[in-house]
Protein backbone atom coordinates (compact mmCIF):
# COMPACT_ATOMS: atom_id res chain seq x y z
CA UNK A 1 0.00 0.00 0.00
CA UNK A 2 1.70 3.95 -0.98
CA UNK A 3 2.08 6.12 1.65
CA UNK A 4 3.55 4.19 4.66
CA UNK A 5 6.25 5.37 6.90
CA UNK A 6 9.79 4.44 5.71
CA UNK A 7 11.21 0.62 7.58
CA UNK A 8 13.76 2.50 9.23
CA UNK A 9 15.96 -0.50 11.42
CA UNK A 10 16.58 0.80 15.36
CA UNK A 11 20.61 0.25 15.54
CA UNK A 12 22.61 0.48 18.98
CA UNK A 13 25.42 2.67 16.62
CA UNK A 14 22.33 5.29 15.67
CA UNK A 15 22.02 6.24 19.17
CA UNK A 16 25.71 6.79 18.86
CA UNK A 17 26.12 9.08 16.26
CA UNK A 18 22.94 11.25 17.24
CA UNK A 19 25.27 12.24 20.51
CA UNK A 20 28.09 12.67 18.89
CA UNK A 21 26.55 15.34 16.18
CA UNK A 22 23.65 16.59 18.20
CA UNK A 23 25.53 16.99 21.33
CA UNK A 24 29.13 16.83 20.92
CA UNK A 25 30.45 19.21 23.81
CA UNK A 26 28.88 17.10 26.79
CA UNK A 27 30.21 15.34 29.09
CA UNK A 28 31.19 11.32 30.01
CA UNK A 29 33.12 11.49 33.56
CA UNK A 30 34.89 8.66 35.11
CA UNK A 31 36.63 8.26 38.09
CA UNK A 32 39.29 5.69 38.46
CA UNK A 33 39.93 3.81 41.22
CA UNK A 34 42.73 6.15 42.84
CA UNK A 35 40.28 8.23 42.87
CA UNK A 36 41.57 10.74 39.76
CA UNK A 37 38.85 12.03 36.98
CA UNK A 38 38.84 11.15 33.30
CA UNK A 39 36.77 13.64 31.34
CA UNK A 40 35.80 13.38 27.52
CA UNK A 41 32.99 14.27 24.93
CA UNK A 42 30.34 12.76 23.37
CA UNK A 43 32.42 14.18 20.67
CA UNK A 44 35.19 12.30 21.12
CA UNK A 45 33.37 8.95 21.85
CA UNK A 46 32.52 8.14 17.90
CA UNK A 47 36.18 8.07 16.96
CA UNK A 48 37.38 6.34 19.75
CA UNK A 49 34.29 3.72 19.26
CA UNK A 50 35.33 3.39 15.57
CA UNK A 51 39.48 2.39 16.86
CA UNK A 52 37.78 0.08 18.81
CA UNK A 53 35.35 -1.69 15.95
CA UNK A 54 38.22 -1.62 13.94
CA UNK A 55 40.62 -3.80 16.77
CA UNK A 56 38.05 -6.02 17.37
CA UNK A 57 37.84 -6.60 13.98
CA UNK A 58 41.70 -7.07 13.59
CA UNK A 59 41.19 -9.48 16.69
CA UNK A 60 38.85 -11.72 14.42
CA UNK A 61 35.60 -10.57 15.91
CA UNK A 62 32.15 -10.80 13.44
CA UNK A 63 29.32 -10.88 13.46
CA UNK A 64 27.06 -12.76 16.42
CA UNK A 65 30.38 -13.36 18.10
CA UNK A 66 30.49 -12.74 22.04
CA UNK A 67 32.74 -10.64 23.63
CA UNK A 68 32.79 -10.18 27.40
CA UNK A 69 33.54 -7.89 29.82
CA UNK A 70 34.61 -8.11 33.74
CA UNK A 71 34.69 -4.16 34.41
CA UNK A 72 33.31 -1.44 36.29
CA UNK A 73 31.71 1.88 35.22
CA UNK A 74 34.03 3.64 32.67
CA UNK A 75 34.60 5.42 29.63
CA UNK A 76 35.80 2.40 28.10
CA UNK A 77 32.96 -0.02 29.22
CA UNK A 78 31.21 2.69 27.82
CA UNK A 79 32.83 2.11 24.52
CA UNK A 80 32.73 -1.18 24.25
CA UNK A 81 28.56 -0.64 24.87
CA UNK A 82 28.61 1.14 21.42
CA UNK A 83 31.90 -0.73 19.56
CA UNK A 84 31.03 -4.54 19.91
CA UNK A 85 27.15 -4.30 18.50
CA UNK A 86 28.22 -1.94 15.69
CA UNK A 87 30.16 -4.26 14.02
CA UNK A 88 27.23 -7.38 14.46
CA UNK A 89 28.74 -8.60 17.70
CA UNK A 90 27.34 -9.64 21.00
CA UNK A 91 28.42 -7.60 23.96
CA UNK A 92 27.78 -10.07 27.27
CA UNK A 93 28.77 -7.62 30.20
CA UNK A 94 29.42 -10.58 33.13
CA UNK A 95 28.77 -9.72 36.88
CA UNK A 96 32.35 -10.56 38.07
CA UNK A 97 30.63 -10.90 41.99
CA UNK A 98 29.16 -14.37 41.42
CA UNK A 99 30.98 -17.31 42.42
CA UNK A 100 33.80 -18.56 40.27
CA UNK A 101 31.94 -22.21 39.35
CA UNK A 102 28.92 -19.44 37.92
CA UNK A 103 31.63 -17.49 36.13
CA UNK A 104 32.99 -20.22 34.45
CA UNK A 105 29.46 -21.64 33.53
CA UNK A 106 28.76 -18.26 32.23
CA UNK A 107 31.68 -17.97 29.90
CA UNK A 108 31.48 -21.67 28.31
CA UNK A 109 27.74 -21.31 27.73
CA UNK A 110 27.93 -17.90 26.05
CA UNK A 111 30.89 -18.90 24.16
CA UNK A 112 32.95 -15.82 24.86
CA UNK A 113 35.95 -15.46 22.48
CA UNK A 114 36.84 -12.29 23.85
CA UNK A 115 37.76 -11.02 27.60
CA UNK A 116 37.99 -7.29 28.61
CA UNK A 117 38.61 -7.02 32.05
CA UNK A 118 39.55 -3.88 34.13
CA UNK A 119 43.20 -4.10 35.99
CA UNK A 120 41.54 -4.42 39.23
CA UNK A 121 39.62 -7.76 38.16
CA UNK A 122 42.38 -9.24 36.10
CA UNK A 123 44.19 -11.14 39.37
CA UNK A 124 40.65 -13.19 38.81
CA UNK A 125 40.71 -13.15 35.54
CA UNK A 126 44.09 -14.96 35.79
CA UNK A 127 43.30 -17.50 38.69
CA UNK A 128 40.20 -18.54 35.61
CA UNK A 129 42.28 -18.23 32.97
CA UNK A 130 43.05 -22.06 32.54
CA UNK A 131 39.34 -22.88 33.22
CA UNK A 132 38.13 -21.00 30.16
CA UNK A 133 40.14 -22.45 27.16
CA UNK A 134 37.89 -20.53 24.65
CA UNK A 135 38.43 -17.01 25.64
CA UNK A 136 41.49 -16.05 22.83
CA UNK A 137 42.54 -12.77 24.01
CA UNK A 138 42.80 -10.83 27.39
CA UNK A 139 42.64 -7.10 26.78
CA UNK A 140 42.87 -4.88 30.14
CA UNK A 141 41.46 -1.78 30.84
CA UNK A 142 44.00 0.30 33.03
CA UNK A 143 40.97 1.50 36.02
CA UNK A 144 44.68 3.58 37.86
CA UNK A 145 44.14 0.45 40.61
CA UNK A 146 47.30 -0.74 42.72
CA UNK A 147 49.27 -3.43 40.45
CA UNK A 148 47.41 -6.39 40.66
CA UNK A 149 49.02 -9.76 41.97
CA UNK A 150 48.53 -11.37 38.85
CA UNK A 151 47.39 -10.90 35.06
CA UNK A 152 45.76 -13.37 32.43
CA UNK A 153 48.88 -13.67 29.83
CA UNK A 154 50.06 -12.99 27.42
CA UNK A 155 47.12 -10.00 27.64
CA UNK A 156 46.53 -7.06 25.19
CA UNK A 157 46.47 -3.43 26.93
CA UNK A 158 44.06 -1.46 25.67
CA UNK A 159 44.62 2.19 25.02
CA UNK A 160 47.67 0.14 22.92
CA UNK A 161 44.70 -1.28 21.38
CA UNK A 162 43.00 1.60 20.14
CA UNK A 163 46.09 3.50 19.26
CA UNK A 164 47.39 1.02 16.51
CA UNK A 165 43.84 1.05 15.12
CA UNK A 166 42.44 3.33 12.24
CA UNK A 167 39.73 6.08 13.52
CA UNK A 168 37.04 5.66 10.59
CA UNK A 169 35.64 2.31 10.51
CA UNK A 170 32.68 1.19 8.29
CA UNK A 171 29.15 0.46 10.53
CA UNK A 172 27.62 -2.97 8.41
CA UNK A 173 24.27 -3.37 7.77
CA UNK A 174 22.38 -4.54 10.88
CA UNK A 175 19.11 -5.99 11.16
CA UNK A 176 17.21 -4.31 14.65
CA UNK A 177 16.52 -7.88 15.52
CA UNK A 178 19.85 -9.22 15.79
CA UNK A 179 21.45 -9.80 19.53
CA UNK A 180 23.41 -6.55 20.71
CA UNK A 181 24.22 -7.96 23.78
CA UNK A 182 23.68 -10.03 26.56
CA UNK A 183 23.43 -10.48 30.16
CA UNK A 184 22.87 -13.62 32.54
CA UNK A 185 20.76 -13.70 35.68
CA UNK A 186 22.01 -14.08 39.14
CA UNK A 187 20.88 -18.10 39.75
CA UNK A 188 18.72 -17.91 42.19
CA UNK A 189 18.00 -21.66 41.83
CA UNK A 190 20.10 -23.57 38.81
CA UNK A 191 22.13 -22.49 36.41
CA UNK A 192 22.37 -18.75 35.59
CA UNK A 193 20.38 -18.34 32.18
CA UNK A 194 21.33 -15.97 29.45
CA UNK A 195 19.08 -13.11 28.31
CA UNK A 196 19.54 -11.77 24.64
CA UNK A 197 19.15 -7.89 23.81
CA UNK A 198 18.17 -7.29 20.24
CA UNK A 199 19.07 -3.88 18.37
CA UNK A 200 15.67 -3.04 18.42
CA UNK A 201 14.84 -3.79 21.82
CA UNK A 202 17.93 -2.04 23.66
CA UNK A 203 17.11 1.31 20.95
CA UNK A 204 13.08 1.08 22.40
CA UNK A 205 14.29 0.31 26.08
CA UNK A 206 16.59 3.17 26.15
CA UNK A 207 13.27 5.73 24.55
CA UNK A 208 11.05 4.27 27.35
CA UNK A 209 14.05 5.71 29.99
CA UNK A 210 13.94 9.00 28.65
CA UNK A 211 9.56 9.36 28.99
CA UNK A 212 9.17 11.75 31.99
CA UNK A 213 6.79 9.40 33.85
CA UNK A 214 9.87 6.94 33.27
CA UNK A 215 12.78 7.70 34.38
CA UNK A 216 12.94 10.91 32.47
CA UNK A 217 16.19 11.35 31.31
CA UNK A 218 16.98 14.40 29.22
CA UNK A 219 19.62 16.67 28.00
CA UNK A 220 19.27 19.37 31.25
CA UNK A 221 20.46 15.81 33.27
CA UNK A 222 23.45 15.14 34.77
CA UNK A 223 22.78 11.13 35.77
CA UNK A 224 25.36 8.96 37.58
CA UNK A 225 24.33 5.08 37.19
CA UNK A 226 25.32 3.58 40.49
CA UNK A 227 24.19 0.42 39.16
CA UNK A 228 27.00 -1.31 37.59
CA UNK A 229 27.53 -1.88 34.05
CA UNK A 230 28.19 -5.71 34.09
CA UNK A 231 24.43 -5.93 35.40
CA UNK A 232 21.73 -5.55 32.66
CA UNK A 233 23.23 -2.92 30.67
CA UNK A 234 23.11 -0.54 33.82
CA UNK A 235 19.47 -0.55 33.23
CA UNK A 236 19.62 0.95 30.04
CA UNK A 237 20.92 4.20 31.60
CA UNK A 238 23.93 4.83 29.39
CA UNK A 239 22.11 4.27 26.03
CA UNK A 240 19.74 6.95 27.29
CA UNK A 241 22.13 8.88 28.38
CA UNK A 242 24.15 9.11 25.19
CA UNK A 243 20.11 9.48 23.08
CA UNK A 244 19.30 12.42 24.81
CA UNK A 245 23.08 13.98 25.27
CA UNK A 246 23.07 13.66 29.16
CA UNK A 247 25.63 14.06 30.83
CA UNK A 248 26.83 10.84 32.88
CA UNK A 249 28.88 10.30 35.59
CA UNK A 250 30.62 6.65 35.21
CA UNK A 251 32.23 6.14 38.93
CA UNK A 252 34.03 2.79 38.50
CA UNK A 253 34.11 0.70 42.00
CA UNK A 254 33.48 4.05 44.12
CA UNK A 255 29.89 2.91 44.82
CA UNK A 256 29.67 3.57 48.43
CA UNK A 257 29.82 5.98 50.98
CA UNK A 258 31.98 8.70 51.04
CA UNK A 259 33.70 8.30 47.32
CA UNK A 260 29.91 8.07 45.91
CA UNK A 261 29.21 11.07 47.92
CA UNK A 262 32.00 12.85 46.90
CA UNK A 263 31.47 12.69 43.23
CA UNK A 264 27.98 13.81 43.28
CA UNK A 265 28.83 17.06 45.05
CA UNK A 266 31.46 17.84 43.16
CA UNK A 267 29.98 17.10 39.83
CA UNK A 268 27.01 17.94 40.03
CA UNK A 269 24.28 15.17 39.57
CA UNK A 270 20.99 15.36 39.47
CA UNK A 271 19.77 12.27 38.95
CA UNK A 272 21.30 8.48 40.33
CA UNK A 273 20.14 5.50 39.94
CA UNK A 274 21.12 2.15 41.91
CA UNK A 275 19.81 -0.83 44.85
CA UNK A 276 18.52 0.01 48.01
CA UNK A 277 21.92 -1.25 49.79
CA UNK A 278 24.11 2.21 48.10
CA UNK A 279 21.44 4.08 48.99
CA UNK A 280 21.09 3.55 52.71
CA UNK A 281 24.87 3.15 53.40
CA UNK A 282 24.88 6.72 51.37
CA UNK A 283 22.40 7.81 53.54
CA UNK A 284 24.50 6.97 56.86
CA UNK A 285 26.83 8.83 55.44
CA UNK A 286 25.49 11.72 54.75
CA UNK A 287 23.95 12.05 58.60
CA UNK A 288 27.99 11.73 59.29
CA UNK A 289 29.14 14.53 57.10
CA UNK A 290 27.63 17.23 55.03
CA UNK A 291 27.67 17.58 51.43
CA UNK A 292 26.08 20.40 48.95
CA UNK A 293 24.15 17.54 47.45
CA UNK A 294 21.34 20.16 46.30
CA UNK A 295 21.53 19.70 42.61
CA UNK A 296 20.30 15.76 43.29
CA UNK A 297 16.74 15.66 42.98
CA UNK A 298 15.69 12.10 42.37
CA UNK A 299 17.40 8.84 42.87
CA UNK A 300 15.52 6.14 41.01
CA UNK A 301 15.68 2.35 42.86
CA UNK A 302 15.25 -0.75 41.99
CA UNK A 303 16.60 -4.62 42.64
CA UNK A 304 14.69 -4.55 45.65
CA UNK A 305 12.02 -3.22 47.47
CA UNK A 306 12.19 0.50 49.22
CA UNK A 307 11.20 0.82 52.12
CA UNK A 308 9.15 3.80 53.96
CA UNK A 309 12.38 4.96 56.05
CA UNK A 310 14.31 5.27 52.46
CA UNK A 311 11.91 7.58 51.11
CA UNK A 312 11.27 9.46 54.28
CA UNK A 313 14.65 9.93 55.49
CA UNK A 314 15.93 11.01 52.10
CA UNK A 315 12.87 13.44 51.55
CA UNK A 316 12.77 15.22 54.69
CA UNK A 317 16.16 15.33 55.67
CA UNK A 318 17.67 16.42 51.75
CA UNK A 319 14.63 17.02 49.69
CA UNK A 320 15.63 14.12 47.71
CA UNK A 321 12.88 12.51 45.88
CA UNK A 322 13.29 8.40 46.05
CA UNK A 323 11.49 6.79 42.72
CA UNK A 324 10.59 3.57 43.36
CA UNK A 325 10.95 1.03 40.06
CA UNK A 326 10.82 -3.04 39.22
CA UNK A 327 12.53 -4.47 36.39
CA UNK A 328 14.73 -8.03 35.91
CA UNK A 329 16.77 -9.22 34.05
CA UNK A 330 14.55 -10.72 31.38
CA UNK A 331 12.98 -7.24 31.08
CA UNK A 332 15.88 -5.14 29.85
CA UNK A 333 15.00 -4.02 32.88
CA UNK A 334 12.45 -1.16 33.14
CA UNK A 335 9.23 -2.94 33.58
CA UNK A 336 7.11 -0.85 36.24
CA UNK A 337 8.46 2.72 37.69
CA UNK A 338 5.97 4.50 40.01
CA UNK A 339 5.92 7.96 39.24
CA UNK A 340 2.82 10.03 40.91
CA UNK A 341 0.01 10.67 38.55
CA UNK A 342 -1.20 14.43 38.72
CA UNK A 343 -4.27 14.22 40.77
CA UNK A 344 -1.64 12.67 43.51
CA UNK A 345 0.13 15.56 43.84
CA UNK A 346 -2.30 17.12 45.91
CA UNK A 347 -3.26 14.39 48.51
CA UNK A 348 -1.86 14.27 51.98
CA UNK A 349 2.10 12.86 51.93
CA UNK A 350 0.80 9.79 53.93
CA UNK A 351 -1.38 8.99 50.98
CA UNK A 352 0.82 9.84 48.19
CA UNK A 353 3.11 7.45 49.96
CA UNK A 354 1.25 4.71 50.03
CA UNK A 355 1.65 4.48 46.63
CA UNK A 356 5.67 5.78 46.00
CA UNK A 357 6.24 2.53 47.99
CA UNK A 358 4.33 0.84 45.20
CA UNK A 359 6.52 -0.62 42.17
CA UNK A 360 4.58 2.15 40.15
CA UNK A 361 2.69 1.07 36.34
CA UNK A 362 4.34 0.39 33.38
CA UNK A 363 5.79 2.46 30.59
CA UNK A 364 3.60 2.07 27.09
CA UNK A 365 5.48 -1.07 25.80
CA UNK A 366 5.23 -3.04 28.56
CA UNK A 367 1.54 -4.62 29.50
CA UNK A 368 1.00 -6.84 32.71
CA UNK A 369 -1.27 -9.14 34.46
CA UNK A 370 -1.23 -10.92 37.64
CA UNK A 371 -2.60 -14.98 37.33
CA UNK A 372 -3.94 -17.40 39.48
CA UNK A 373 -3.16 -20.83 40.47
CA UNK A 374 -5.44 -21.85 37.59
CA UNK A 375 -3.36 -19.50 35.61
CA UNK A 376 -6.46 -17.37 35.11
CA UNK A 377 -6.09 -13.47 35.16
CA UNK A 378 -7.15 -12.16 38.44
CA UNK A 379 -8.89 -8.80 38.67
CA UNK A 380 -6.87 -5.37 39.42
CA UNK A 381 -8.58 -4.44 42.94
CA UNK A 382 -5.30 -3.75 45.36
CA UNK A 383 -6.49 -6.92 47.12
CA UNK A 384 -5.96 -10.10 44.74
CA UNK A 385 -2.27 -11.47 44.72
CA UNK A 386 -1.05 -13.61 41.93
CA UNK A 387 1.86 -14.40 39.60
CA UNK A 388 3.13 -11.33 37.88
CA UNK A 389 2.91 -11.63 34.27
CA UNK A 390 4.68 -9.02 31.41
CA UNK A 391 4.77 -8.61 27.19
CA UNK A 392 6.66 -5.84 25.22
CA UNK A 393 9.42 -5.39 23.06
CA UNK A 394 12.03 -5.47 25.31
CA UNK A 395 11.03 -8.73 27.30
CA UNK A 396 12.99 -11.93 26.56
CA UNK A 397 10.57 -14.56 25.08
CA UNK A 398 12.95 -16.95 25.81
CA UNK A 399 16.46 -18.09 27.17
CA UNK A 400 19.78 -18.32 25.44
CA UNK A 401 20.14 -21.93 24.38
CA UNK A 402 18.06 -22.80 27.48
CA UNK A 403 15.35 -25.03 26.63
CA UNK A 404 14.39 -26.99 29.48
CA UNK A 405 13.93 -23.10 31.49
CA UNK A 406 10.61 -22.57 29.12
CA UNK A 407 7.94 -23.03 31.48
CA UNK A 408 8.80 -19.33 32.82
CA UNK A 409 7.15 -18.46 29.36
CA UNK A 410 3.53 -19.09 28.70
CA UNK A 411 2.25 -20.00 25.09
CA UNK A 412 0.81 -16.83 24.20
CA UNK A 413 3.47 -15.10 25.13
CA UNK A 414 3.80 -13.55 28.07
CA UNK A 415 6.61 -14.18 30.56
CA UNK A 416 6.34 -15.10 34.17
CA UNK A 417 8.25 -13.71 36.77
CA UNK A 418 8.22 -15.57 39.78
CA UNK A 419 6.88 -12.34 41.42
CA UNK A 420 3.47 -12.64 43.70
CA UNK A 421 2.33 -9.43 43.04
CA UNK A 422 -1.34 -7.00 42.89
CA UNK A 423 -2.36 -4.13 40.82
CA UNK A 424 -4.70 -1.46 41.94
CA UNK A 425 -7.40 0.11 39.97
CA UNK A 426 -4.80 2.57 38.72
CA UNK A 427 -2.86 0.05 37.32
CA UNK A 428 0.15 0.42 40.26
CA UNK A 429 1.40 -3.20 40.51
CA UNK A 430 2.69 -3.76 44.31
CA UNK A 431 5.01 -6.76 44.96
CA UNK A 432 4.51 -9.15 47.57
CA UNK A 433 6.66 -11.29 47.50
CA UNK A 434 8.95 -13.74 45.32
CA UNK A 435 6.93 -17.37 45.22
CA UNK A 436 9.92 -18.92 47.18
CA UNK A 437 10.33 -16.32 49.68
CA UNK A 438 6.57 -16.07 50.53
CA UNK A 439 6.51 -18.03 54.36
CA UNK A 440 3.94 -20.16 54.30
CA UNK A 441 2.67 -20.70 58.31
CA UNK A 442 -0.47 -23.19 58.90
CA UNK A 443 -1.64 -22.67 55.46
CA UNK A 444 -1.31 -18.93 55.25
CA UNK A 445 1.21 -17.17 53.63
CA UNK A 446 3.11 -14.17 54.95
CA UNK A 447 4.82 -11.81 52.28
CA UNK A 448 8.69 -11.13 53.93
CA UNK A 449 9.08 -7.67 52.22
CA UNK A 450 6.15 -6.21 54.05
CA UNK A 451 7.81 -7.48 57.51
CA UNK A 452 11.18 -6.03 56.25
CA UNK A 453 10.02 -3.01 55.27
CA UNK A 454 8.12 -2.20 58.90
CA UNK A 455 11.40 -3.37 60.21
CA UNK A 456 13.87 -1.19 58.57
CA UNK A 457 10.85 2.05 59.31
CA UNK A 458 12.95 1.01 63.16
CA UNK A 459 15.37 4.14 63.48
CA UNK A 460 17.91 1.89 65.50
CA UNK A 461 17.50 -1.03 61.91
CA UNK A 462 19.76 -0.17 59.38
CA UNK A 463 19.02 -3.41 57.43
CA UNK A 464 16.47 -6.74 57.44
CA UNK A 465 15.79 -9.87 56.17
CA UNK A 466 13.38 -12.33 57.09
CA UNK A 467 13.33 -15.57 55.63
CA UNK A 468 10.85 -18.75 56.61
CA UNK A 469 13.00 -21.44 59.01
CA UNK A 470 11.42 -24.87 59.39
CA UNK A 471 8.85 -25.46 61.90
CA UNK A 472 7.45 -29.17 62.85
CA UNK A 473 4.15 -27.65 63.92
CA UNK A 474 3.24 -24.69 61.93
CA UNK A 475 5.23 -25.78 58.40
CA UNK A 476 7.37 -22.41 58.56
CA UNK A 477 8.49 -19.58 61.10
CA UNK A 478 9.49 -16.24 60.12
CA UNK A 479 12.78 -15.51 61.29
CA UNK A 480 14.15 -12.30 61.47
CA UNK A 481 17.73 -10.98 60.91
CA UNK A 482 18.49 -7.51 61.91
CA UNK A 483 21.84 -5.18 60.75
CA UNK A 484 21.79 -2.09 63.67
CA UNK A 485 22.08 1.25 62.09
CA UNK A 486 25.80 2.71 63.33
CA UNK A 487 25.65 5.11 66.46
CA UNK A 488 22.08 3.12 67.69
CA UNK A 489 21.33 2.49 70.93
CA UNK A 490 20.35 -1.34 71.58
CA UNK A 491 17.69 -2.73 69.77
CA UNK A 492 15.76 -5.59 71.47
CA UNK A 493 14.27 -8.75 69.96
CA UNK A 494 10.73 -7.68 71.88
CA UNK A 495 11.03 -4.47 70.04
CA UNK A 496 10.97 -5.82 66.70
CA UNK A 497 7.91 -8.32 67.62
CA UNK A 498 6.04 -5.06 69.18
CA UNK A 499 6.63 -2.68 66.08
CA UNK A 500 5.55 -5.61 64.08
CA UNK A 501 2.72 -6.23 65.94
CA UNK A 502 1.07 -3.11 64.81
CA UNK A 503 0.77 -4.04 60.88
CA UNK A 504 1.17 -7.55 61.32
CA UNK A 505 -1.86 -10.53 62.57
CA UNK A 506 -0.85 -12.32 65.94
CA UNK A 507 -0.18 -15.62 64.57
CA UNK A 508 1.98 -13.73 61.73
CA UNK A 509 4.62 -12.47 64.39
CA UNK A 510 8.08 -13.90 64.61
CA UNK A 511 9.65 -15.16 68.14
CA UNK A 512 11.38 -13.10 69.80
CA UNK A 513 14.44 -15.78 70.32
CA UNK A 514 13.35 -15.85 66.09
CA UNK A 515 15.22 -12.40 65.77
CA UNK A 516 18.68 -12.28 65.21
CA UNK A 517 21.42 -9.35 65.25
CA UNK A 518 24.22 -9.91 63.13
CA UNK A 519 26.77 -7.58 61.70
CA UNK A 520 26.15 -7.78 58.27
CA UNK A 521 23.92 -9.98 55.48
CA UNK A 522 24.76 -11.58 52.70
CA UNK A 523 24.36 -9.94 49.23
CA UNK A 524 24.32 -11.29 45.65
CA UNK A 525 26.41 -10.25 42.84
CA UNK A 526 23.74 -7.30 42.49
CA UNK A 527 23.74 -6.08 45.73
CA UNK A 528 20.35 -7.13 46.87
CA UNK A 529 20.10 -9.38 50.13
CA UNK A 530 20.78 -13.22 49.50
CA UNK A 531 18.02 -15.05 50.80
CA UNK A 532 19.18 -18.68 49.55
CA UNK A 533 22.03 -18.47 51.72
CA UNK A 534 20.19 -17.17 54.63
CA UNK A 535 17.87 -20.20 54.39
CA UNK A 536 20.39 -22.63 53.98
CA UNK A 537 21.93 -21.65 57.00
CA UNK A 538 18.63 -21.58 59.00
CA UNK A 539 17.71 -24.98 57.85
CA UNK A 540 21.15 -27.00 58.82
CA UNK A 541 23.71 -24.32 58.97
CA UNK A 542 25.29 -22.42 62.44
CA UNK A 543 23.14 -20.36 63.43
CA UNK A 544 23.34 -16.69 61.89
CA UNK A 545 24.13 -14.62 64.55
CA UNK A 546 23.37 -14.09 68.21
CA UNK A 547 21.49 -12.04 70.38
Amino acid sequence: MDGLMMDWPLLVPSILRRASRIYPEKQIVSRWADGSIHRMTYGDLEPRVHRLMNALRGLGIGPGDRVATLAWNSHRHLELYFAVPSIGAVLHTINFRLAREQLRYIVHHAKDRLLFVDKSVAALAAAMQPELPGVEHYIIMDDRCPEPPARPGPSIDYEELLASSSERAEFPDLDEKQAAGMCYTSATTGDPKGVVYSHRSTFLHAMAGCLVDAGGLSERETTLPAVPMFHVNAWGIPYSAAMTGAKIVLPGSGLLGQPLAEILESERVTTAAGVPTIWNLLYQHLKEKTYDLSSLHTLLVGGSAVSRAMIENFQHDFGIRVLHAWGMTETSPLGTVSELRGAMRSWPEEQQLEFRLKQGVPPIGVEIRILGDDGQDLPWDGEQVGELAVRGPWIASSYYENPSAGAAFTDDGWFRTGDMASIDQYGYVQLRDRKKDLIKRKGEWISSVDMENEIVGHPGVAEAAVVARPDPVNDEQPAVLVVRAPGAGPVEPQEIVDRLAKKFARWQLPLPEDIHFVDALPKTGVGKIDKKVLRRQLAGGPEPGGN
